[in-house]
């Protein structure tokens, strides 16, 4: 049988989600798991993908990238699908697990994958560096911050947390840290 799991990182990328579950069940997908969440987040959707797998099956996904975070947690993954007896298949790479060659090639593949998002990372901090000592990157704005007095006003008519964040459309931990912050 095949499985197959599709993830996006935020929910507003419905596209992009259609876009793999319509390539998963092109290739005969019979069971698609799809959930929308960081790779860095709890993936429930992966969780109950990788429960379903039985012997023979095979997992598929559109690209790595919608899988895995890291190579370890690729390796992590593969291992997970390997004692279950089943195999792992990529669509964009044209590799699957069941042979050794395709094995071989998702552990190379892997490591490039992960050495190319930690030199976009480096690159992105050197330029974040060199942004903040000319002055011009100060990070984002505290929203929640401009709207403290706001926020102390309407608890102070006896509003609760919660109303008072829906209200100002920020969170409650905003709003709790605002209450505690000292007035200056």
């Amino acid at each position: 049988m095949i499985i197959g799991y599709a993830r996006t990182s935020t929910a507003d990328q419905e596209a992009g989600l259609a876009a793999q579950e319509r390539d998963l069940a092109a290739v005969g997908a019979e069971k698609v798991f799809a959930e929308q969440a960081s790779s860095v987040a709890r993936r429930d959707g992966l969780e109950q993908a990788l429960d379903y797998l039985r012997e023979g099956d095979q997992l598929t996904v559109t690209k790595l990238d919608r899988l895995a975070r890291s190579i370890r947690d690729l390796m992590d993954i593969v291992e997970r699908v390997n004692a279950k007896g089943a195999s792992l298949r990529i669509l964009a790479m044209d590799l699957d697990t069941a042979s050794a060659t395709g094995k071989l090639m998702l552990g190379i593949l892997g490591s490039v994958a992960e050495f190319e998002r930690e030199i976009m990372l480096e690159r992105q901090r050197e330029g974040i560096a060199k942004a903040k000592a000319e002055g011009k990157y100060k990070g984002r704005a505290p929203t929640a911050q401009r709207q403290a007095s706001e926020v102390l006003r309407l608890l102070g008519s006896g509003m609760t947390e919660v109303a008072v964040a829906d209200a100002l459309g920020i969170s409650r931990s905003s709003v709790q840290r605002i209450k505690r912050t000292p007035v200056a």
